[in-house]
């Protein structure tokens, strides 16, 4: 077994390590450019288009594009904003918030570009859902010959998603709340099969209502309970984003628990943890982007950059600047007990009850989200008849999840969901004159029919 843990953790090194965050940042920035800055210029668009409200000329599908977006942030929105952005600080300095709003800059080409083809290449599967993501892009878009890499990316996804998006989050759940309230984990774990199975079992359709409702309030509640810590340590705030803007590009010092860093350091940890906490590039959010509503793929792929943007220059940024304002960045604290301090800080006897609830309520939206993700591989390998006993199997594995010691499946499920980045990065770079195409005529057409419309007689 240590052998085995070692290779892993060997590969685990490699996919999370320098190269694969080139390739990511570089197949983003070259998306970006390609696009001649469109995803940041028009997030407008993308938010009109978000809350437009369903329409007759929408396109078929399972899910409205809200929440599609809504099921998307449920498996982005998690433990990551809170755990991730504080390790980053604690390993990188306050520079590293910096790096993390860049990946989100270049990650929304990235997550539109996703969406496009996601929704340009789906089909429909035997019981005629709408099905897509890159094992659906990359065959539809690539060509049999590149049909063996949809494949690679369906095997890595249905894999990794019973850890990070199962066992993983269920551990985390389990945790939190028998630190916080002494729960017992085997009742955690018992309810969190309960709920899970209440919404799973009903499918896409019923995921997304759910994510559509708990998503906005769990994000809206974090984000009012950060401002509010902000609004406490706002003397200090200017200083906060000093820090952030200085160490991005200098050394940090070692200050009381804080070893220093590097400025690679910065951007390294910055990098990782938040393409780890937005997902832009793994290949995950366009599986539920592709049951969408929509008009086309360009209409789906504005509304899916968003999440990039919600996670990482929003959420992300609240926790970030949640900890450096506050001073709790030099304690020596790492990950979710960082976070707590900085809010317990700030709002005592509450603060650190309402980061195990958060982190709590975000793991199982994970879990939602992640069981269409697996299941949408699992069916592309195995067909459309194996999602009921596959819904089965991860309901029981939520129990196992919250009572076992999971570090080697951590281990891992983590490599695994970076591998699932290297097959939808190929294919992105082989599609992206197809991106850069629709989103041209798209764009080309819509400015037409602004002009006729804005000629017509009144």
């Amino acid at each position: 077994m240590e052998t085995l843990n070692s290779i892993v953790g060997a590969v685990n090194a490699v996919v999370w390590g320098p190269l694969m965050l080139v390739l990511i940042l570089g197949v983003g920035l070259f998306l970006q450019v390609g696009l001649k800055l469109m995803p940041i210029l028009r997030i407008g668009t993308g938010f009109s288009l978000l809350f437009k409200g369903r329409s007759p000329e929408d396109g078929e599908g399972q899910i409205t594009p809200f929440n599609a977006l809504m099921t998307a942030l449920s498996a982005t929105i998690g433990t990551g904003n809170i755990a991730g952005v504080a390790t980053a600080v604690f390993l990188g300095g306050p520079g590293a918030l910096f790096w993390m709003w860049i990946t989100a800059l270049v990650g929304m080409a990235t997550k539109y570009s996703e969406a496009v083809c996601a929704v340009k290449f789906r089909e429909q599967d035997s019981q005629g859902n709408f099905v897509g993501g890159p094992m659906y892009y990359i065959k539809n878009g690539l060509g049999e010959n590149w049909k063996w890499l949809g494949v690679a990316f369906a095997l890595f996804g249905s894999i990794a998603a019973f850890g990070i998006g199962n066992g993983v989050q269920a551990n985390g759940v389990a945790q939190v709340l028998e630190t916080n309230f002494g729960f017992n984990p085997s009742i955690t774990g018992v309810v969190l099969m309960v709920l899970t199975g209440a919404v799973v079992l009903g499918g896409i359709t019923r995921i997304g209502a759910v994510a559509g409702a708990l998503v906005p309030f769990m994000a809206l509640s974090y984000i009012a309970a950060g401002l509010i810590v902000l609004l406490i340590n706002a003397d200090q705030l200017g200083s906060a984003l000093g820090q952030v803007f200085t160490h991005a590009f200098t050394p940090s010092a070692a200050e009381g628990g804080f070893a220093g860093a590097a400025v690679w350091a910065a951007i390294r940890f910055g990098v990782a943890r938040g393409v780890f906490s937005n997902e832009a590039g793994l290949g995950s959010a366009p599986i539920a982007h592709a049951a969408a509503e929509t008009k086309g793929p360009v209409n789906q792929g504005l509304i899916a950059m968003l999440g990039t943007f919600i996670d990482t220059i929003i959420v992300c940024s609240i926790t970030g600047l949640a900890i450096i304002a506050s001073g709790v960045w030099t304690s020596g604290e790492s990950g979710a007990a960082l976070t707590s301090l900085a809010f317990e800080t700030s709002l005592p006897g509450f603060g650190g009850y309402l980061i195990a609830i958060a982190l709590s309520i975000f793991a199982f939206t994970t879990i939602l989200g992640w069981s269409y993700y697996g299941e949408k591989c699992v069916g592309y390998l195995l067909g459309a008849k194996v999602l009921i006993g596959y819904r089965i199997l991860w309901i029981v594995a939520i129990y196992f999840g919250a009572t076992a010691d999971l570090g080697f499946i951590w281990l891992l499920a983590d490599t695994l969901n970076a591998m699932m980045a290297i097959p939808n990065l190929i294919a992105l770079i082989l599609l992206s004159p197809v991106v850069f195409a629709v989103t041209k005529e798209f764009f080309a057409t819509k400015g037409q029919s602004e002009e006729r419309t804005s000629r017509s007689p009144q």
